[in-house]
């Protein structure tokens, strides 16, 4: 049975750039569902129960077609929050470093022209969905908006960097106004796990 991971911080630990309700609800409730539904998905096929949803959602076409949907979605759901609780921390350091930084750089340009396109991409999704940095199968960044809990695992990429633009992310704080909350979230991005994550990627 796949379960809830624990935050590595407190709800209240990310103020005031996300406020501790819209976490404790965002955590406790939104993301459990997305793990009570994947699990009940799987109640028939517990060859998969076993296995990381990393390891599913990379191998999407090995689950059933009747409950390959549900697996993206709520799979994708648990995947995706999993991966954005690490990727925030409180006192996160303003800019990142290593082979990471110069990636961005041979990219992006700069470091403020890739926070620039990130955050046009997260603020062009349209309705619910996430927006991505990416690793590609060929080892080259890239920025990818995902819509709903699609996760770029299934198209053979690795998440590097996420943001959640669901409403239930940022509505108790910022209303309709998901600029600013874009904007508030450069200050609690996680940016060590970030390059622990590319150096591991793109060896």
């Amino acid at each position: 049975m796949f379960t809830l991971p624990e935050l590595p911080y407190k709800y209240d630990a990310l103020e005031p750039y996300i406020d501790a309700k819209t976490m404790e609800i965002h955590h406790g409730k939104h993301h459990q569902a997305y793990v009570d539904n994947l699990n009940k998905a799987l109640e028939k096929y517990p060859q998969f129960v076993d296995k990381n949803i990393e390891d599913i959602l990379s191998d999407i076409n090995s689950i059933p077609e009747e409950i390959r949907q549900q697996v993206l979605n709520h799979g994708g759901g648990h995947a995706n929050h999993s991966f954005f609780w690490k990727n925030l921390a409180p006192n996160a350091k303003e800019v990142p470093g290593g082979e990471f930084i110069e990636a961005i750089k041979t990219v992006f340009g700069d470091f403020d022209k890739f926070k620039e396109q990130f955050s046009a991409k997260a603020m062009g999704v349209f309705g619910s969905g996430w927006a991505f940095l990416i690793l590609t199968p060929d080892k080259k960044l890239a920025l990818k908006r995902h819509s709903f809990q699609n996760s770029p695992l299934s198209d053979g990429n690795v998440p590097l960097l996420a943001i959640d633009v669901w409403e239930h992310a940022y509505y108790l704080k910022y209303q309709n106004r998901r600029a600013e909350y874009v904007e508030a979230f450069w200050n609690i991005v996680n940016w060590g796990e970030v390059e622990k994550t590319f150096d591991l990627a793109s060896k």
